[in-house]
């Protein structure tokens, strides 16, 4: 797994040529409302938690910039006083359009790697899919000090139960607010 993501992060990088002066790399950290949608889930409620990761910032063109990221992502559900808690390692390939200075539109899939379920101190990872894909879409705010914050939520694409002879399909949703810095 852990080829996988490197392989998928270096790819992300392949999309543009650029100088080592065009090229950002710093890291984010942020809080998430996550859920879980689709069939049987009106008794789920979200649970807040957290995610933090590097990101990179590649310019592409004058407006456009191409964002892979790779984040730690806390997501989850809750029914009643019972939590589960998914953790992700979550691989963004975030499109970035500027609409003025410092202010982009974002968008752009996003594969997730479940590395470890747990509901009450049960460990139920086997219950879920370990692969995760989304789409995302979001706004963000990048200050010349490299400084930046971000607002995304991410809707879920694929079915996250793994239970044999269970029919309800479930997927991922998650709402993250993010502040990064951009250290060259």
């Amino acid at each position: 797994m852990k080829k996988v993501v490197l392989a998928i992060f270096v790819a992300g990088f392949g999309f543009a040529k650029v100088s080592a002066q065009e090229f950002n790399f710093g890291a984010k950290a942020g809080f998430n409302i996550a859920n879980v949608s689709g069939d049987n889930s009106g008794e789920f409620d979200a649970v807040t938690s957290y995610h933090f990761g590097v990101m990179a910032e590649i310019p592409v063109a004058t407006k456009f910039s191409f964002q892979p990221e790779l984040l730690y992502s806390r997501q989850g559900f809750s029914i009643g006083d019972d939590v589960v808690a998914m953790i992700y390692l979550n691989v963004p390939l975030i499109g970035k359009y500027y609409v003025t200075k410092g202010f982009s539109v974002e968008a752009g899939p996003q594969v997730g790697f479940l590395l470890s379920a747990d509901a009450e101190g049960t460990d139920v990872k086997d219950l879920y899919k370990t692969l995760d894909f989304g789409v995302n879409l979001g706004l963000g705010y990048k200050l010349d000090n490299g400084l930046n914050f971000g607002v995304r939520y991410n809707f879920g694409l694929s079915n996250v139960n793994d239970i044999e002879g269970l029919n309800d399909k479930n997927r991922n949703n998650t709402l993250q607010v993010s502040v990064g810095y951009f250290f060259f």
